[in-house]
């Protein structure tokens, strides 16, 4: 059975009542902070960790044209992971990408029923980005340009420093190696990718590669005027120019990893790797992924010669000339430590919790069971 209690993240920084976070919470293999600020007149970043004795599953789904996406995916993959690694008896690559096509033939199903009522739900899609950490092992599944980023000690002329190694792969075409690849997939077609309003973009539309949703640029059936009217001309399709099929890592974690930090592009837009690593390294733990989001936010306020304190009263839609939705998820990996010392998980670890941001109303679940 599952209990909702309304709004965990019922905390704001500094004051700024588009901000949301929880400060620190158990997992099965260690400690999490997460932290939500909203830019977009609708929250399009959504976001998860479910912690079970045994498994920890971490979601960042951002996404774009409409929240009705990634909402989708928030209320449906692990589900569907948890489903098909049931089936199986283990976690695997191949469950969670069979988790994500039935994830793109759900949302899918949801288009063509709402088609009709609502025509510009066919442009609507979600970045996604999935972490699972089951039995020492982490499994990262990226569709989009969220990205999720490990600090770990390395040991370098007998000194011990923390460093940031990248986890996921970027689906963006403003990286050459992205449009190469889009490229190579549409032979024919010079018009795959092309630059337009200052980047490279997919016909000249959307940067990101791989998402779900977005079936005006997968389905010709969705590829009509009358979606693309905004853009001034049709855009032919001779195959579908972007994926729902995921890029997806296993590695068993070792005592050197320390933590993970899971993030929408929102954070990656003006912080690197090593210095969201280093923030990490260098801070308490608690409100560490406010602590992050902060970071971003005093970085964009200054590139546009402001302080944070202009933006907190700007309205939401208004906000987003200065930031994008930001979801930050930073997850810490005690239990390994612990594990490599021979010490077993029990049933001490905590029980399974869902932690969810929902613009629904500015109502924020968490649920438990």
């Amino acid at each position: 059975m599952l209990r909702k209690c309304v709004n965990p993240f019922g905390k704001s920084l500094d004051g700024d009542q588009l901000l949301w976070h929880t400060d620190l919470k158990p997992h099965a293999s260690g400690d999490f902070s997460i932290a939500v600020v909203q830019a977009n007149s609708n929250l399009e970043d959504q976001s998860q960790v479910l912690t079970s004795p045994s498994a920890t599953y971490v979601g960042v789904f951002d996404g774009h044209g409409g929240p009705e996406a990634s909402r989708f995916v928030n209320g449906h993959l692990f589900r569907w992971i948890d489903k098909y690694a049931t089936q199986e008896g283990r976690m695997s690559t191949n469950v969670i990408k069979k988790a994500f096509s039935a994830t793109e033939e759900g949302f899918l199903r949801v288009v063509k029923n709402s088609i009709q009522i609502r025509p510009q739900i066919a442009q609507v899609g979600s970045c996604c980005l999935v972490g699972v950490i089951s039995n020492g092992e982490l499994y990262v599944a990226n569709l989009g340009d969220s990205r999720v980023v490990l600090g770990k000690k390395v040991s370098d002329k007998g000194k011990t420093r923390v460093v940031a190694e990248r986890l996921s792969s970027d689906h963006n075409v403003s990286l050459v190696e992205v449009r190469k690849e889009v490229e190579a997939q549409h032979p024919g077609d010079s018009h795959i990718v092309v630059y337009c309003h200052g980047g490279w973009r997919i016909k000249g539309i959307i940067q990101v590669s791989r998402s779900i949703g977005d079936f005006f640029l997968k389905k010709p059936e969705f590829n009509r005027d009358q979606f693309l009217m905004q853009y001034g001309n049709q855009v032919p399709l001779k195959r579908p120019a972007l994926t729902a099929e995921p890029s997806i890592i296993s590695r068993k974690l070792r005592p050197q990893d320390l933590f993970l930090i899971f993030a929408s592009d929102g954070l990656w837009d003006h912080l690197t790797d090593e210095e969201a690593v280093d923030i990490v390294r260098i801070h308490p733990r608690r409100g560490i992924a406010k602590r992050l989001v902060g970071t971003a936010l005093d970085k964009a306020t200054k590139k546009r010669e402001l302080r944070y304190n202009d933006i907190k009263k700007i309205e939401k839609g208004v906000r987003r000339r200065i930031h994008d939705d930001i979801t930050v998820i930073v997850i810490y990996l005690d239990q390994q430590k612990k594990l490599a010392n021979g010490t077993k998980l029990g049933c001490t670890s905590p029980p399974v919790d869902i932690f969810s941001c929902k613009d629904d109303k500015k109502t924020h679940l968490v649920q438990h069971t």
